[in-house]
């Protein structure tokens, strides 16, 4: 491996309920307690979503807030980076919003997402740098990369903003992230000199990763993207995944970064 690779646990998502498995947090003190249990496991930063008080996705930054606050107290150690998928819920204006009024540390937006509303991809780049927002790019295919590409030559994403995150396989239709998806993207968008992290969907995520970290990439793992171990049984908690790939980390002669 040719760097230590940092890692993010992204432990719920959008859509995952306790019927899927147990151990999904999804109220704010289940939140807090696994960002505490994946830091000491070896994470260093959480992926954060929030659901509203019937359990579905939100974009509420009130809610953002309360939950952030929680964790800083709980694991103030923990980098905190917030989403801002639609999951077929939300607006770019709704997005947009919340990037206004939540002022996030860090967020990762797609690009694929934000282009349903040309006139405001200007107004939410601009508005994450204004805030000093750290944007992670969400890039799903080549055709997400040859988007990304057109946006940074045409100043409507900074320069700067090089962050990215490659995801393998996909959420519905089902579909397992493969490995040998990762050279795929990263030759596509190697002009574009970004910080790759890598996830991946599936029961080959952990595969995936180990690949990952091989190359250079960081990675991003939990139950947002599989919630079963290589040998198909379930996780018991996300901080059991983060372990679990520390471990194959360091077999492999290389620990995440500290």
């Amino acid at each position: 491996m040719t760097r230590a690779p940092h890692i993010t646990v992204a432990p719920n998502g959008a859509r995952l309920q306790k019927s899927d498995h147990a151990r999904v947090p999804i109220s704010t003190d289940e939140l807090a307690e696994t960002a505490r249990d994946c830091f000491v496991a070896g994470a260093n930063a959480i992926h954060l979503h929030v659901r509203d008080k019937d359990g579905a996705h939100s974009l509420d930054s009130e809610i953002y807030r309360e939950v952030i606050t929680h964790l800083k107290q709980t694991a103030p150690d923990i980098e905190i980076q917030i989403t801002t998928e639609s999951a077929d819920r939300f607006s770019v204006a709704d997005q947009l919003h919340l990037l206004e009024t939540l002022k996030p540390a860090a967020a990762s937006i797609s690009v694929r997402e934000i282009a349903r509303a040309p006139e405001l991809i200007s107004r939410v780049y601009s508005a994450t740098a204004r805030h000093e927002t750290k944007v992670q790019h969400i890039l799903y295919d080549l055709s997400c990369v040859e988007l990304l590409e057109q946006w940074l030559a045409s100043g409507l994403v900074p320069y700067k903003m090089r962050d990215s995150i490659f995801v393998l396989g996909q959420y519905a239709p089902a579909r397992a992230g493969k490995p040998n998806e990762i050279a795929t993207l990263l030759d596509a968008a190697q002009s574009l000199n970004l910080n790759v992290t890598v996830c991946a969907f599936g029961p080959n995520e952990q595969a995936c990763l180990i690949e990952a970290a091989k190359v250079g990439c960081d990675l991003r793992v939990g139950f947002e993207n599989n919630t079963r171990t290589p040998d198909g049984a379930s996780w018991a908690s996300n901080a059991q995944a983060v372990a679990f790939l520390k471990a194959a980390l360091n077999a492999q002669g290389k620990e995440s970064a500290a």
